[in-house]
């Protein structure tokens, strides 16, 4: 039992420590998730007031999470009070459980985002790891009293104490300066057209046309195929029809809803992707971080470049009345973009893009904002 015991705290060890390394490449990939959560349960009236607050505090909740699983991986590795690890871990895997299950069984969920980005895992594969990680830590739980820790107290603590440190530090670097591996469709090399479009040999999703009538004061659905017998217009009273999912499928393009529009309204996206030549693109979340930054930019490639730069915000205003302020023609340079697009392709409040002919050439957050200038500005003239 002892040897079974100590295999199950190395299995579960491990992959608490493998699972939150993958997110903490990518904390905002799991506080997206969590708020599509949060919206769903909204959709299914489960506590809306609650969910719609919890949306606030998604990050704060993604970094604490990913910093647990870390640290509890080695806690339980090491065998350090278990009493208190055991419980943890069993509320942690019960919570998780449900997030899954609940994933897998609506079938509103293409992934749960348990390994993040780079490692997505279907609802239904993550509900099974989830169960069987439930059976693991069970078993844990129940012969807690029975593990030892095999290092001491003071160097447990001290190896616990560097892991928290390199948890949140971590966190706060790829949230600053991008993630370290670039699990998403706009990474370096892509190009956004070809994203955009569904991959060969995809399976669309399998739909039929329902129909939703009334009878004796009562809702009654059925599908071409199988109206009732007794089916006839005096005693159903038509209430309307949709397209009902019987399978998921996954003809969905890597790169969604990405529609760049002027001011005016117009949808310039194909004008730009398929132009050639380099561009830059400026994507803003937090527009208080842009403006020194754009300006210097701006100002550059304006006197000794010919590459056009564009800001791809949703919310434009803000922005305009800086360009006002600057004597700046905004029609000519702000692009509007929807806010979920522009969350996937930038991770920071600022990140610069640099385009050629479409294709992603390199991205850097406003932190690195010296080495994305450094880089463009050296481009040789006539680069385009």
């Amino acid at each position: 039992m002892n040897k079974l015991i100590s295999i199950s705290r190395i299995i579960v060890g491990l992959l608490f420590i493998f699972s939150g390394l993958v997110k903490a490449n990518d904390p905002l990939g799991l506080a997206y998730k969590m708020q599509e959560f949060f919206e769903v349960w909204v959709q299914d009236g489960f506590l809306p007031g609650l969910m719609h607050g919890m949306n606030d505090y998604a990050l704060a909740f993604s970094i604490v999470v990913i910093a647990f699983e870390i640290i509890a991986g080695v806690a339980v590795i090491l065998g350090w009070r278990m009493k208190l690890f055991s419980w943890l871990l069993l509320l942690l895997i019960i919570f998780f459980t449900f997030l899954t299950g609940y994933a897998y069984l609506s079938g509103k969920f293409r992934s749960c985002g348990c390994f993040g980005d780079c490692i997505p895992i279907t609802p239904k594969g993550s509900f099974i790891k989830d169960l069987v990680l439930l059976g693991l830590i069970g078993l844990i739980f129940l012969y807690r009293k029975k593990i030892k820790p095999f290092l001491s107290n003071k160097l447990s603590m001290a190896l616990l104490a560097i892991t928290a440190a390199f948890s949140f530090a971590g966190q706060w670097y790829v949230l600053k300066y991008l993630p370290v591996a670039d699990c998403l469709p706009y990474k370096a090399g892509k190009n956004i057209s070809e994203q955009m479009k569904i991959p060969p040999g995809s399976i669309p999703d399998s739909t039929v046309i329902t129909f939703v009538y009334e009878k004796d004061s009562k809702q009654v659905e059925f599908d071409a195929d199988h109206f009732p017998a007794d089916f006839n217009d005096s005693a159903y009273k038509f209430i309307k029809r949709y397209d009902k999912l019987v399978r998921k499928g996954n003809a969905e393009p890597p790169v969604k809803d990405f529609i760049l529009k002027t001011l005016s309204g117009n949808d310039t996206t194909q004008a730009l992707l398929s132009s050639k030549g380099h561009m830059v693109f400026a994507f803003v979340k937090d527009s208080t971080a842009f403006k020194t930054d754009y300006l210097k930019l701006r100002g550059r490639l304006s006197a000794q470049k010919n590459i056009p730069l564009y800001i791809v915000t949703s919310r434009p205003e803000q922005i305009t009345v800086m360009f006002k302020e600057n004597e700046i023609d905004a029609a000519k340079e702000i692009l509007v973009c929807d806010f979920v697009a522009i969350k996937t392709a930038s991770r920071a409040g600022l990140t610069f893009y640099l385009l050629k002919d479409g294709t992603i050439v390199n991205k850097w957050s406003y932190a690195d904002f010296d080495k994305a200038f450094d880089f463009i500005t050296s481009l040789p003239a006539g680069a385009n």
